[in-house]
């Protein structure tokens, strides 16, 4: 019930009240149960001004990962239905496997994982991802898709726009993308994706794409931090005081992911947003370095094709570079 009181109050006016009498009526539920409700949010942090005779106004809300408030915050329609939420986990990539797994494919597509903290959170190649309490939002959306598996790599680019454009669009910020899935503002890495798929020769079983996003961090560990930041260090660095919530942005990743996604189900490649990933690619038109277990060579990045594979003119022509084991640097830097 907290979730939906949360999404009422957050769908009215600023400033403005919602009844007591009303609650009850959309709600189904007596006043004393309204009144419970209210007592539990306000000892979670929530600021609620209640009035005689006007009811009840939300004046704050705290920056808390919950699934009453993730659930309040969104406006999907397949995503992020149901939520599953822990306070703390090893890995919300690894709960989503074990879940499909576990429950032989009752858990459904579109579940999406969340943790507060994650204590084994991992990116490409088995690199630890930085996950303490209170500070990033790591969550992995399963996804059930009738594809070819083929086809399954491209998601991690989708998902990379989606991030990038839920970034841009809560804080402004000018989120970019190091491909194949890095997002990265002003040069530095602030979200991480990882993709897994378990699935026979032709068909798929599930995929599991988890995401970290840096969002509180203030600090991190020598080996990153030169090439780590997080949102509110970079609002800071464009002098904007941070007021980011994480359930907000959390919501607004996950509408943008539905609708990528749905745009690449159609043809089941990037044949329609790859211009719009070439728009945010920062490596685009510059010199890099592709690092492939076969050899390592510089060139041109040139942007995405329509099957997500990256194209760098070199000394021998243009070259299609798959993501796979192979990493893009740039010359004189991550990016």
């Amino acid at each position: 019930m907290k979730t939906e009181i949360l999404r009422l109050l957050r769908q009215a006016e600023p400033g403005s009240y919602v009844s007591g009498q009303e609650l009850c009526e959309r709600l189904g539920v007596s006043r004393t149960a309204v009144w419970k409700s209210m007592k539990q949010l306000k000892e979670m942090g929530y600021e609620i001004e209640a009035v005689p005779n006007r009811g009840y106004c939300l004046l704050f809300v705290p920056d808390i990962l919950s699934k009453s408030e993730i659930e309040s915050c969104l406006s999907t329609k397949w995503v992020g239905h149901p939520i599953r939420y822990y306070h703390e986990i090893d890995s919300t990539n690894t709960e989503a496997k074990r879940a499909a797994e576990e429950t032989r494919g009752t858990e459904g597509h579109g579940t999406v994982f969340v943790a507060d903290m994650q204590t084994l959170g991992r990116g490409r190649r088995g690199r630890n991802w930085n996950s303490p309490h209170g500070t990033g939002i790591f969550f992995t959306i399963l996804l059930k898709p009738e594809i070819e598996p083929a086809n399954a790599s491209m998601l991690t680019l989708v998902k990379a726009l989606a991030t990038a454009a839920g970034i841009r669009e809560v804080t402004g910020l000018d989120a970019g993308i190091k491909w194949p899935n890095d997002i990265v503002v002003n040069g530095k890495k602030v979200v991480g994706i990882l993709t897994e798929m378990s699935a026979q020769i032709d068909y798929v079983n599930h995929i599991v794409v988890g995401t970290g996003i840096n969002v509180h961090q203030t600090e991190f560990p020598p080996e990153i931090a030169d090439t780590a930041t997080s949102l509110d260090l970079e609002l800071r660095h464009e002098g904007t005081m941070p007021q980011i919530s994480r359930a907000e942005l959390l919501g607004n990743v996950l509408k943008q992911f539905e609708h990528y996604y749905e745009i690449y189900l159609k043809t089941q490649d990037l044949s329609a947003l790859y211009e719009e990933y070439n728009t945010l690619l920062v490596n685009c038109g510059r010199r890099v370095r592709v690092l492939d277990p076969m050899g390592e060579f510089e060139g041109t990045a040139l942007g995405i094709d329509s099957r997500g594979e990256l194209l760098v003119e070199g000394e021998q022509g243009v070259e299609k570079i798959s993501s796979g084991e192979v990493s893009v640097r740039g010359i004189y830097g991550y990016v």
